[in-house]
């Protein structure tokens, strides 16, 4: 398989994490108001688990280091393969919930709660696990970016077309999305090989995590997505028959390209993290929410109604940059 070699490329790597995890949800916002995100998210997990197949049978079976993709699935133990399941499981739910917090609160409340909490726990749970990296330049700059998204958040709050009543239910449902956010990447990390290129016997190498962690994904949203269809905590039900016959070859395709660039960027996150360890790599690439914001200013023009927005935004940039600096450095100092 491919593997990388320096820290360089792997903060590269990470990076096109950070857009990948800002852009995909472009992809929700193309399309039409008849067709929720409960069905755009049938096609966004078919996605998912398409990219990492293709990236397991192209980059993950070529080369002399590390194992092939089916020699590694062949030899990997039970417990490797369920954690990488779980943690598809886990990252499900928590984005299922979290998508439902925005629609009940708004994201000036759900995206400091849940992305906020998501962060810091999750670095910390990662860096406990596989500590890498200068702890005070790490955690001082996951403060930072912290910090940038809760002014991101109030920014959001001076849009009158996203001012919401911040109800306990949607506080509620951000916490326990951010909390399930925070560990689904300890579950994928913990069934991957710590050495790439002499991997341990069982372990999985990253194409095969990416692959399998789809596959939770993929297999649980007949759960977690079929509860949300018929019992929605925000907007109308919806049916498998809304998806047959309210859907087209555009709106598929749209959200498969969603899963596609989601997955792009969760695959090169792991593939980093030999080189930037968990916590660097976790921690950059949750970095996306600068992406998202940036989308959301220069693209959609999200702003543009708000007042006294400008002091806000360019202090989140300047957080967002420096807290994520201070991320990347770590590793080095």
């Amino acid at each position: 398989m491919i593997v990388i070699h320096t820290y360089t490329t792997a903060v590269i790597m990470v990076v096109i994490t950070m857009l990948c995890w800002g852009s995909w949800a472009n992809t929700q916002k193309m399309t039409t108001h008849k067709w929720p995100f409960q069905l755009y998210y049938w096609d966004y997990a078919l996605g998912v688990l398409l990219l990492t197949l293709l990236l397991a049978f192209t980059a993950g079976s070529m080369g002399t280091e590390g194992r092939r993709f089916l020699a590694d699935l062949r030899q990997a133990e039970t417990m490797a393969l369920g954690s990488a399941f779980l943690g598809g499981v886990v990252f499900n739910i928590a984005n299922i919930l979290l998508v439902a917090a925005i629609s009940i609160a708004g994201m000036a409340v759900a995206f400091p709660i849940g992305i906020g909490l998501a962060l810091v726990l999750g670095v910390l749970i990662n860096y406990i696990a596989t500590p890498l990296g200068n702890p005070l330049l790490l955690f001082t700059g996951v403060a930072m970016v912290t910090t940038a998204i809760v002014i991101n958040a109030l920014a959001y709050r001076k849009i009158p077309a996203t001012t919401k009543v911040t109800t306990v239910k949607g506080v509620v449902i951000s916490l326990i999305a951010g909390f399930l956010m925070a560990f689904f990447y300890r579950f994928v990390a913990a069934s991957m090989a710590t050495d790439f290129v002499s991997p341990e016997v069982g372990k999985l190498t990253p194409y095969t995590a990416a692959v399998i962690f789809a596959l939770g994904l993929l297999v649980s949203n007949f759960l977690w997505n079929t509860i949300f269809m018929y019992k929605p905590l925000a907007g109308e039900k919806v049916t498998y028959t809304d998806y047959l016959t309210k859907g087209n070859a555009r709106l598929h395709l749209i959200g498969v390209l969603g899963g596609v660039i989601w997955s792009i960027g969760m695959t090169f996150n792991i593939i980093a993290a030999e080189q930037a360890g968990f916590a660097i790599s976790y921690g950059l690439g949750q970095g996306a929410t600068l992406v998202a914001a940036l989308w959301g200013v220069f693209i959609w023009k999200e702003f543009k109604a708000a007042k006294g927005v400008n002091g806000l935004l360019t202090a989140m940039f300047l957080f967002f940059v420096v807290g994520l600096t201070l991320i990347i450095i770590s590793r080095i100092y």
